[in-house]
């Protein structure tokens, strides 16, 4: 079995385990027991838990990446539907393991912890091309298409922390609204007249 491959399934366990159980105490010898290896292997394939962590968040936020065009998969439809499946989709339950990690490494990286801040190579900038493109198909223009991508980052990961912080489910939806109409009159206002 090629070495990757090997690293690969190992990750894809170590995600489904921290999915339903969380990060909080966990140590590596009990990850590796509930995953079927050894703590030596993890330390193997990742240099150390920081590093498995930062691998994680990067596996877990390719995969949302990836699910941007099943959740949006006609751009040019009712933006603001789109904007609250997605809503809905990430700040469901079943993620908030793998947000509380997010933001637990997201923290540490910018603290510039030893094995973390690789956390921040992309952290915001693999989002813009897929958000942007999303928001021309909606009628931006291409320069308040990408604002409006990095400031849609910024809402969503503040969303999901007030979320994760307080459990208000409706002032945290509530928010969303108010976001949906702002990107609205955004969007409205960068289309050309002729349109």
């Amino acid at each position: 079995m090629p070495p990757g491959d090997a690293r690969e399934r190992l990750l894809e366990k170590a995600i489904a385990h921290i999915a339903q159980r969380g990060v909080s105490d966990l140590s590596l010898r009990e990850l590796a027991g509930a995953i079927g290896t050894s703590h030596r292997m993890l330390i193997h394939h990742f240099g150390s838990k920081e590093g498995l962590w930062v691998e994680v968040i990067r596996a877990v936020e390719r995969q949302q990446r990836a699910a941007l065009p099943q959740l949006v998969p006609d751009p040019s439809l009712d933006p603001a539907e789109a904007m609250r499946t997605w809503w809905q989709h990430i700040s469901d339950p079943s993620l908030w393991p793998n947000e509380r990690l997010f933001f637990e490494l997201y923290g540490q990286a910018l603290q510039g912890r030893p094995g973390t801040t690789e956390l921040l190579d992309g952290i915001v900038d693999a989002w813009l091309d897929p958000i942007a493109e999303i928001n021309v198909a909606q009628g931006m223009d291409p320069a308040t298409a990408r604002a409006m991508a990095r400031l849609g980052i910024a809402v969503t990961r503040g969303l999901l922390l007030d979320l994760l912080a307080t459990g208000d489910r409706a002032g945290t939806d509530a928010a969303v609204e108010a976001w949906i109409a702002l990107n609205a009159a955004a969007a409205a206002r960068s289309r050309p007249a002729d349109r």
